[in-house]
């Protein structure tokens, strides 16, 4: 657990500085994001049958699924401020 904690912190981090653009998230925001992102990633290999089900997803697709899921969440928190303006 603490070490999914932690590689999901460095996905989050190597996914915010490759994302162009400001992102004012914080710690808990992107080691949540580096968790997802490898979430994805393990979820889509599995579909394409690059990963069994027991296999944990790479570091390069798991920054590719943190950088998906990054601009999904830029995108919505994009769409809340301007509505509310």
């Amino acid at each position: 657990m603490i070490g999914a904690i932690i590689t999901g912190f460095i996905v989050g981090l190597l996914a915010r500085a490759l994302m162009p653009g400001r992102d004012p998230a914080g710690f808990i925001v992107t080691t949540l994001l580096g968790i997802a992102g490898a979430f994805v990633a393990h979820l889509t290999g599995q579909a394409l049958g690059f990963y069994h089900g027991d296999e944990p997803a790479g570091l390069i697709a798991s920054v590719l699924g943190a950088l998906l899921v990054l601009g999904v969440y830029g995108r919505m928190a994009g769409r809340r401020s301007t509505s509310m303006t």
